[in-house]
């Protein structure tokens, strides 16, 4: 473990690192319930043709994809009494809740073409204000403390956080379709975004009223934003780009991360298909709320058990080191989805005395929990006191959490030591805007061949989503991309970052130039 203490002045207030977390929370939670509202009920409650779902899902992402780093170049250079980053922050969130509820306020009776036109150019208006949030916010963070080891606990808290929305969105495919809580599909995108759109706002602005960053305001060499400006802005933009990608160190952070996250993504949705169409074999009713507990509980794990553990890992034996065991970790555990997705081990599990043992006592709460979930219409969390529970699908997940987990508590940390790496060797202004926007353009990159290479696994295992009861042959292939794909870009990413070497030493060392540089105290 680290003998180095962290100086109080760098260390994070709680307040400021929960007000930090709060903005991560609607990092995520946009993000989730747009991908929900738009991959499934603009289909299931509007009748959108699927091809429209899936352009009006990816087609802005090329749009968000340039928007990115024009905005990191921005918070970068701008110069207010409120610092470089928290003005775009507050404006962002305010503007993205309004426009996230103006996107679904969408008649019944609508035509498709209205839908669709209304839906893009609302979303790309949203993306622009999301753009104007999530950015500064994401520079904000790499700035809020100097220490190696004060950078990790700050994100792990994030994350914690952040993982909050994780545990909301699964069950948006379950109370928004539930006829207790909502008359018709429609009704329950329309208020489910109004609710959103207001948890953008109120959680949005605070890292803008509380966090605070680095003291930028003797800060050297910043451009001068303004339309007069903007050509040799745009030049001095694509400058910098081709300076960080320079960046030897942030380029496996890059690397690593798209492979992690896209292999994830890649097979994202693919657990509720094998649950559904291989464990009950096509019926939504006998699988019931299962996926929604699957992915709740996977967050809940992430959140509370495996963020605290790799943060501990981080400050031990460092983030480089941290990272390859947590991703060996989750391949370890995508490879026990074999065994704990199997349908007869379930079935017989069931049968143990284990089993009856913990069917019984899940079963009793619920008969009790049922009549009181139901009288105050929150009856989609009940579960049938006679069902038997699929135990082994949770056995995995404390291992294959790692995986993400480890990803952005560590990867958003090294990235802020970089960030001090480009400051000794290129000079000022500090780029930490443009460091995370090339950084989160990475992520949605990933995102965007995930939803086109998802579809494509899919149909090559011979998935039929016009069936809904699957071969035995194409479900033990789908299991198969399952596991494999997931396993093997994390093992890809663990080479990537074998000989990553901006360690603690390296970082302090870069530290005490820049304090004797900057002639600081």
């Amino acid at each position: 473990m680290s003998n180095v203490v962290t100086p109080k002045k760098d260390k994070v207030p709680v307040g400021q690192k929960a007000a930090f977390g709060a903005g991560h929370f609607i990092l995520n939670i946009l993000p989730g319930t747009l991908g929900v509202f738009i991959q499934f009920f603009l289909l299931t409650a509007w009748g959108v043709d699927p091809l429209w779902a899936g352009l009006l899902g990816g087609l802005p992402r090329i749009f968000d994809s340039v928007t990115d780093p024009i905005m990191g170049f921005i918070s970068d250079n701008t110069k207010s009494r409120w610092g470089r980053r928290r003005p775009y922050i507050f404006v962002g969130a305010i503007v993205s809740g309004i426009l996230f509820f103006l996107m679904w306020q969408i008649d019944d009776n609508a035509s498709q073409s209205y839908i669709i036109w209304h839906v893009m150019v609302l979303q790309l208006l949203f993306l622009i204000g999301n753009t104007m949030f999530a950015t500064p916010l994401v520079g904000l963070g790499y700035e809020m403390t100097p220490d190696y080891n004060e950078r990790t606990r700050l994100m792990a808290f994030s994350n914690t956080m952040g993982q909050i929305a994780w545990m909301i969105v699964p069950w948006l495919y379950v109370i928004i379709p539930d006829s207790n809580t909502f008359n018709t599909q429609t009704e329950g995108v329309r208020t489910m975004a109004l609710i959103v759109g207001a948890l953008c706002i109120v959680f949005g602005i605070l890292p803008a009223m509380f966090c605070r960053g680095i003291d930028s305001a003797n800060m050297a060499n910043r451009k001068e934003i303004n339309f007069k400006t903007l050509a040799a802005n745009m030049k001095e933009l694509w400058a910098g780009i081709v300076q960080v990608s320079k960046n030897k160190p942030f380029m496996k952070l890059c690397a690593a991360t798209f492979l992690v996250f896209n292999g994830f993504q890649l097979v994202a949705a693919f657990g509720v298909f094998i649950i559904v169409f291989y464990m009950y074999s096509g019926s939504y009713e006998l699988a019931g709320t299962w996926p929604a507990w699957f992915n709740t509980i996977n967050a809940i794990i992430t959140a509370f058990l495996v963020i605290p553990i790799i943060s501990r890992m981080a400050s031990k034996w460092g983030k480089r080191k941290a990272f390859i065991i947590s991703t060996a970790l989750s391949i370890a555990g995508y490879l026990l989805k074999w065994w704990g997705f199997d349908k007869e081990l379930n079935n017989k599990f069931s049968e143990t005395g284990l089993g009856k043992g913990l069917n019984s006592a899940v079963g009793s709460l619920f008969e009790s929990l049922n009549p009181v979930l139901e009288n105050i219409g929150m009856s989609w969390f009940s579960v049938d006191p006679g069902s038997d529970i699929p135990w082994l699908i949770f056995v995995p997940i404390p291992l294959f959490a790692f995986g993400m987990g480890g990803l952005f508590t560590l990867m958003m940390s090294m990235t802020a030591d970089v960030c001090d790496l480009d400051e000794l060797e290129n000079g000022m202004p500090r780029k930490e805007g443009t460091f995370g926007a090339i950084y989160w353009l990475m992520v949605k990159i990933g995102q965007s061949i995930a939803l086109v290479l998802g579809g494509l696994i899919l149909k090559i295992v011979g998935f039929d989503p016009n069936v809904s009861e699957q071969t035995l042959d194409t479900m033990n292939r789908l299991r198969v991309a399952d596991i494999v794909v997931p396993s093997l870009t994390a093992a890809l990413a663990i080479w990537v970052m074998w000989k990553y070497s901006l360690n603690e030493q390296r970082a302090r060392e870069i530290k005490a130039k820049l304090v004797e540089r900057r002639g600081e105290l």
